[in-house]
């Protein structure tokens, strides 16, 4: 097999940035109108491993293609004090490159993630991550930096994203919990990256929207990474992508699974589930709670309309420091972005414009927002509740109509 990242070839990419997938695309095509997988069947183990040469692989801007010795070098040979996550895919280590890498690079951590030849995701998926990242830039998309291909070996280098995964914020004991407002900061971060992809000139599925795929930096800014799963969306006259089944249980659509029909509305129902973890501080599926409550979603969207109900799904750690109006709106929107009906779900824009004043730990009149969480504790029974004044709080003012 030919070499697809040799040192010749491996210079700063500047011209031309598209990934020319022809073949693959072809390819993919057919094998899906064949096969209907599990959704842990990532990997598609037929797919040729030299689509990827050199001629097929020209990105948009700054990408760089590295070479397998400069990033076992900034990885100190892969070394595993240096592993910052494992999964499906494969090990994502530490490294920094500067000029001592290459001439002319710019000083930067960042993650190198190292495709397992025999995990869950492939080559095909390591393409579709190198040809969707290649060509897109938004603050709340995970920038690639570079990648590798030599012989058998499939590497990504990404921009290192100081603070991890928001699912280890919400679900590592270690970890303290997150505010209200940054909870709201990061689905709205995320709800940019996912309208981003919606809205491009030829729309993106991201297909695989969960907790561990938002990566946060320093300022707890969201980031979408791990786009291996994504499709481009549906084109002219077309509603929907006719694809296997693939993703996360527990996160993807119940249309998307029982049809293989995708949307971007597939997209809007995973950021329902993820809305709702950050509600409640609660995993999508959790077989440790009892069997009522091992599904999030069927456990809470219920309640979700019933302001009566708010204490008993609003994560208890937040200790009431939340505006209870914005915790309403937040349950109403994850409600819509939940619903069967597909049509019924909002556009990921008008989610954004939602979550927009959402974001904020609001003060009532002076007193702030856990005396309102004991003042409802004390109404509900029945004791006389904590006189206040009409909530002026930007969280009470709904930023759209939610479909």
């Amino acid at each position: 097999m030919g070499n697809c990242g040799t040192r010749e070839e491996s210079a700063v990419v500047t011209a031309h940035v598209q990934v020319q997938l022809s073949q693959l695309a072809g390819k993919n095509s057919t094998s899906e109108k064949k096969h209907n997988r599990s959704f842990s069947d990532m990997s598609d183990p037929s797919t040729p491993r030299n689509f990827a040469d050199s001629s097929n692989i020209a990105i948009y801007t700054d990408v760089i293609a590295f070479t397998l010795f400069e990033l076992e070098t900034i990885t100190k040979s892969f070394r595993s004090d240096y592993v910052l996550g494992e999964g499906g895919f494969g090990t994502v280590y530490k490294g920094y490159i500067d000029e001592n890498v290459r001439v002319g690079l710019k000083s930067l951590p960042v993650a190198v993630k190292v495709l397992n030849k025999q995990g869950l995701q492939g080559h095909r998926e390591w393409l579709t991550e190198v040809k969707f990242l290649g060509q897109l830039r938004h603050p709340n998309l995970v920038k690639l930096i570079g990648y590798c291909c030599e012989d058998d070996h499939r590497l990504l280098v990404y921009e290192f994203m100081f603070r991890g995964s928001l699912e280890n914020h919400l679900f590592r004991k270690t970890i303290a919990p997150l505010p209200w407002a940054e909870r709201m900061m990061i689905a709205h971060g995320a709800a940019k990256g996912l309208a981003f992809l919606h809205n491009a000139e030829k729309p993106v599925i991201y297909r695989d929207f969960k907790t561990s795929n938002i990566l946060l930096d320093s300022d707890y800014t969201a980031k979408l990474s791990d786009f291996g799963l994504a499709k481009a969306g549906p084109q002219g006259d077309e509603t929907h992508v006719s694809t296997r089944v693939m993703g996360t249980y527990g996160y993807a659509a119940p249309e998307y699974v029982m049809t293989g029909h995708l949307t971007v509305r597939s997209d809007v129902y995973s950021f329902g589930v993820v809305l709702l973890e950050l509600l409640t501080g609660r995993k999508s599926i959790d077989k440790t709670r009892p069997s009522k409550e091992h599904s999030l979603v069927d456990w809470v969207r219920p309640k979700l309309n019933d302001k009566r109900k708010l204490l008993q799904i609003i994560d208890p750690r937040l200790d009431g420091q939340y505006s209870v109006k914005a915790a309403q709106k937040a349950c109403s929107l994850a409600y819509y972005c939940l619903s069967q009906n597909p049509k019924a779900r909002p556009l990921m824009s008008d989610v954004v414009e939602t979550l927009e004043p959402l974001q904020e730990t609001s003060v009532l009149n002076g007193v702030p927002d856990h005396r309102v969480h004991r003042r409802l504790t004390a109404t509900s029974i029945g004791c006389r509740p904590i006189p206040t004044a009409k909530c002026s709080s930007p969280g009470a003012v709904p930023a759209c109509q939610v479909r």
